[in-house]
């Protein structure tokens, strides 16, 4: 079993408890360190809730210093650690430019050293998309067509890319990720976004709403991925799966059994110091205990 801390950066937003956390965890044994991402936070009285908290806001995941980019954040902390790795969950890619994207996580790419995950999404915030000035409606149709884009910018020294959304002819875009490719973790619950795990993702991050049991919806959601990326022709043992939800050793046992190969925990701790103690205590009780799961 891999785990991850999760809402790394909004958890500790600033310069020093950043490099405080991630150092932290690389020395406690994590594998990861994970952060969200929204550009904006609609403060309209009409605002579409927000459906990952149970009052509808996003004051909780913002409340320690907003939410910060989560490449330049990843960037920031990859300049003081050596093995951790960092995965955005998600990144609400159509939002995005791919191009630019597909150049932005390659370049933190080529400099940590083949370190980034991307868990894309496609949101449900229509707000944000206005603010950004992209489109909400056809939000799906582009992630997907997005998703092959950036793959054919990364894994091409030439690449050319003729779509409804995307249009480039025999294009380089350097520096290239270290391994030619980046993992693309799919998030969400929907059909949607089963489906396109199955077709397009190298793993799946499945979403619980607050209020579900997680153990009773991560096997029915990674039952529905796996057989969707079987009847795409695709092997599913192939697939990681990330998810949350445990914080002791014998639940980490029942979500191997589930299939997940990650789990992630958020740090409770405020200080810089409390965070220490927390990280260190986790990585002795969860993380060692848990390796040959």
């Amino acid at each position: 079993m891999k785990w991850g801390i999760v809402f790394s950066s909004t958890g500790f937003p600033d310069p020093d408890a950043a490099v405080a956390l991630a150092v932290a965890a690389e020395e406690a044994g994590f594998e990861s360190l994970w952060a969200p991402e929204h550009v904006v936070m609609s403060r309209h009285p009409d605002a579409t809730p927000y459906r990952g908290s149970p009052d509808g806001k996003m004051d909780r995941l913002a409340r320690r210093g907003g939410i910060p980019d989560p490449l330049i954040w990843f960037g920031y902390v990859a300049a003081v650690t050596k093995r951790i790795r960092f995965g955005t969950g998600v990144l609400i890619l159509p939002e995005h430019q791919p191009v630019v994207l597909a150049k932005s996580a390659a370049t933190l790419d080529h400099l940590s050293g083949g370190r980034l995950m991307l868990g894309v999404g496609v949101g449900e915030l229509p707000e944000e998309y206005a603010a950004v000035g992209m489109t909400f409606t056809d939000r799906g149709k582009r992630m997907d067509e997005y998703i092959d884009a950036i793959r054919e910018l990364w894994r091409n020294d030439v690449a050319s890319f003729d779509g409804r959304y995307v249009k480039f002819d025999q294009v380089e875009c350097r520096p290239w990720p270290v391994r030619r490719d980046i993992p693309l973790f799919i998030g969400g619950s929907s059909r949607a976004a089963i489906r396109r795990a199955a077709l397009r993702g190298d793993g799946y991050f499945p979403f619980v709403f607050p209020g579900q049991d997680p153990e009773v919806e991560l096997p029915r959601l990674i039952a529905r991925v796996r057989a969707e990326t079987a009847a795409a022709g695709r092997d599913p043992d192939a697939m990681e799966f990330t998810a949350g939800g445990a914080r002791t050793v014998e639940a980490a046992k029942r979500y191997a059994d589930f299939g997940i190969h990650r789990l992630t925990v958020a740090i409770r701790a405020r200080t810089i110091p409390e965070m220490r103690d927390e990280v260190a205590r986790l990585g002795d009780e969860l993380v060692g205990p848990t390796a040959d799961l």
